[in-house]
């Protein structure tokens, strides 16, 4: 019995993005560590710590006992919390340090994914608490691996992967999103459409339809005079729904058509990743 073919895309793009980090931080110098990413608070060594301490939860280590400094204003929830303390303990770590533990970790991530019997349907435990299907938990792993190496790209200047596998699950996922942000969080109105027109190495066009009441969908068709059209580049839509940047920061990036004012209430409540 092998890796069930339904977990196998999601192995194979957090292989791809792990490897990718991994070329990108192994030449980097002391100084280049200490970068500031677009994750408030973090710089690339905290980013790559964050990948280690997560991967390191998922094969089951313990996680390190470390009380967090009182001064950390960009940790504002308990999630966040959680998030930080594998990131603090290592903040004293050196570059070769962080080099050889990410390496070390890959080897043994991959190993385990490569011997993983367990069928999609399986209920693993997930950092934080809770319990999430396999299938789920890989999916997610392949979605924030990816989000992060893009993180250390523009951080490093390196841009590159944004038509990835990666990038696949990535837009997939975001995509699922929508619905709720147009109807739920920026309450357009039943009988509504809004397009979603994204350009660059990931192009695609969507449309979120709200129905008379008030329920919303996603399709691929398109719409004949919808309510409000966002044009925009992947790379910029991506940094809005993980909540790298606001829409004010990206307007020139942004072409809006239609109603002003929902336009504006979708982009303030674009930002779906915790």
């Amino acid at each position: 019995m092998t890796v069930h073919p339904s977990l196998q895309t999601s192995i194979d793009a957090w292989t791809h993005s792990v490897e990718a980090i991994s070329e990108l931080v192994n030449p980097l110098v002391e100084g280049e560590w200490n970068r500031a990413t677009e994750c408030p608070g973090w710089s690339v060594r905290d980013v790559v710590s964050h990948v280690i301490g997560l991967e390191t939860e998922m094969l089951g280590d313990p996680r390190p006992i470390h009380s967090l400094p009182r001064d950390l204003f960009h940790v504002t929830s308990e999630h966040a919390r959680y998030m930080e303390v594998q990131v603090d303990v290592r903040r004293c770590h050196t570059a070769p340090e962080m080099t050889s533990e990410l390496e070390y970790t890959i080897i043994r991530r991959s190993r385990q994914l490569r011997n993983e019997k367990r069928q999609p349907d399986a209920m693993v435990r997930w950092p934080g608490g809770g319990e999430v299907s396999l299938e789920e938990a890989l999916q997610r792993r392949a979605f924030d691996v990816w989000v992060h190496e893009q993180d250390l790209r523009r951080a490093l200047g390196q841009p590159g992967n944004l038509d990835s596998a990666g990038a696949s699950i990535a837009r997939d996922r975001l995509l699922a999103a929508l619905p709720k942000v147009v109807a739920d969080d920026a309450g357009a109105a039943p009988a509504s459409a809004v397009v979603f027109d994204v350009n660059g190495p990931m192009e695609f066009m969507r449309t979120v339809r709200v129905d008379a009441e008030g329920r919303a969908t996603i399709d691929g068709s398109v719409s004949l005079g919808p309510t409000v059209t966002l044009t925009t580049d992947w790379e910029t839509y991506l940094r809005l729904a993980c909540g790298r940047v606001r829409a004010e920061a990206v307007a020139d990036k942004l072409k809006i058509e239609g109603d002003q004012q929902l336009a504006e209430a979708i982009l303030a409540h674009f930002a779906v990743t915790a």
